[in-house]
């Protein structure tokens, strides 16, 4: 996502047109999650869109579509998959990696499954996996099951963390809706590919998502001093902050190593106007 009713007049300039809104974005991060793309392929044109409103190094991790992930279950998708791949490829690079989100249902008996589909799947692409099943944190065999079919095509395993915002009981809207809807799934913190990617859940105060941080503060600065490249996504239940706090976890990195590159500097934005 790279826009949200919220950031209008604090992030982006308002009113702003869609075909700038990404750019706009691209002024405060320098990734982002493709989430739309779980729901419908997006045309070549919209994608070309895309990538005219970012530089080449900026970073999309795109959602594999619903449809073959959850419906068909990596499954005889390949009438799903083609036009998908085809409608990307005018990103390039910047398709840093293509983000296969796997149901809870999907369990340690399903992992020939996805090594199948890996294993189809072009070698043009970097491919990343998010998986919800409890016995992936918590059963041995089933983990190294999972790692020994990523690291023979060299995916990643994305982990969700929401392990800070499940420390306490919701206090607002939108922390109740995310209660039940988000996966309750132990904390991990290992890396399998020299791009690791993180996504991490707090909470709508800023300074309890900020404490909830803090363990990935010394994993990703780790990663880094191994010449890893880290990709970093925080959320937080109304997203309203979030821009500002993925710029502010990216420069309490920068405290610890100070030789990381710096974000852009974003354009000004003005207050909200009527006309």
């Amino acid at each position: 996502m790279w826009t949200h009713r919220s950031w209008q007049g604090r992030f982006l300039a308002h009113p702003l047109p869609a075909h700038e809104r990404l750019r706009a974005y691209a002024g405060w991060c320098t990734a982002v999650e493709g989430n739309t793309t779980f729901y419908a392929t997006p045309t070549r044109e919209t994608v070309a869109s895309w990538a005219r409103q970012t530089d080449p190094t900026f970073r999309f991790v795109l959602k594999l579509p619903k449809v073959v992930t959850h419906d068909r279950r990596l499954t005889d998708a390949d009438e799903e998959i083609r036009p998908f791949l085809n409608a990307i490829e005018p990103l390039g690079s910047r398709a840093h990696a293509l983000w296969i989100q796997l149901p809870g249902s999907f369990g340690p008996a399903d992992v020939p499954t996805l090594a199948r589909f890996l294993r189809g799947l072009p070698a043009a692409h970097r491919y990343a996996v998010e998986v919800r099943h409890p016995a992936f944190f918590a059963d041995p065999r089933a983990v190294r099951a999972l790692e020994e079919t990523l690291g023979r095509v060299d995916a990643e395993w994305i982990p969700f963390d929401t392990t800070a915002f499940f420390r306490n009981p919701p206090t607002s809207d939108a922390e109740r809706e995310a209660w039940t809807r988000k996966p309750r799934i132990p904390l991990r913190t290992d890396a399998l590919t020299d791009r690791p990617i993180v996504r991490y859940l707090g909470r709508d105060d800023p300074a309890h998502t900020v404490e909830g941080w803090r363990p990935w503060l010394d994993v990703v600065t780790g990663w880094l001093r191994d010449g890893r490249s880290p990709t970093v996504f925080v959320h937080t239940p109304d997203n309203a902050d979030a821009p500002e706090l993925a710029r502010r976890f990216h420069d309490e990195v920068r405290t610890r190593l100070p030789d990381v590159e710096p974000l852009p500097e974003p354009a000004p934005v003005g207050p909200l106007t009527l006309f």
